[in-house]
């Protein structure tokens, strides 16, 4: 199903409504496959009828999503951890340098204990995701306890990550083999923030 919803997303046609409902439906695949890197605990509980062996998510989970497209993400991964506590960055990209420029920060405390999951759709030169794991790790998350989540990845954005963060895990819905001299990825899908927010 990852890649029906990845077809409607690159589709030009696709309209507002489609686009974000394949936007919601991937980023739940992938919320979903992001739980299953973080470790659980298991436990007795007590049923109506008897004793049944369960499991519980050992760690806090902290979200945190980079503005604006990233916050299309967030209600499914809201659905799946909804005591986690959520953390915004917005970066802006500069058009002619593509480089990454932070001009807000909003974490929460953040422990050595936790687990955090980063969530943007476009993973592009890998700039913008540089910023925020350096202001994460900065503020205490533990770069081997902090996944990455991308719908759609560029290879050259890929490797620079693993290079600056060789710990860190990263998860994306497809990878796509280069950037143009925009710096948009290619084949991609366009500006995900332009399309889904309809501006």
């Amino acid at each position: 199903m990852k890649d029906f919803f990845l077809t409607s997303l690159r589709r030009t046609s696709t309209t507002i409504q489609p686009f974000r409902e394949a936007a919601h439906a991937l980023s739940r695949i992938l919320a979903t496959e992001a739980s299953t890197h973080i470790p659980l605990q298991s436990i007795k509980v007590q049923t109506p009828l008897g004793e049944a062996s369960g499991t519980i998510i050992k760690h806090r989970i902290v979200l945190a999503t980079i503005l604006r497209a990233g916050l299309a993400m967030l209600p499914a991964f809201e659905e799946l951890f909804p005591a986690a506590p959520i953390g915004f960055f917005g970066i802006r990209r500069d058009e002619k340098t593509a480089e990454p420029h932070l001009y807000y920060q909003n974490l929460p405390e953040i422990t050595p204990h936790d687990w955090v999951l980063l969530v943007d759709p476009m993973l592009a030169t890998g700039g913008s995701a540089t910023v925020a794991l350096s202001k994460l790790e900065e503020s205490g998350a533990i770069l081997s306890q902090t996944l990455l989540i991308s719908i759609v990845s560029a290879q050259p954005g890929v490797d620079a990550i693993r290079k600056r963060f060789p710990k860190i895990t990263l998860i994306t819905g497809a990878t796509d083999p280069s950037l143009n001299n925009r710096k948009f990825i290619v084949p991609g899908l366009g500006d995900f923030g332009d399309r889904y927010f309809g501006t």
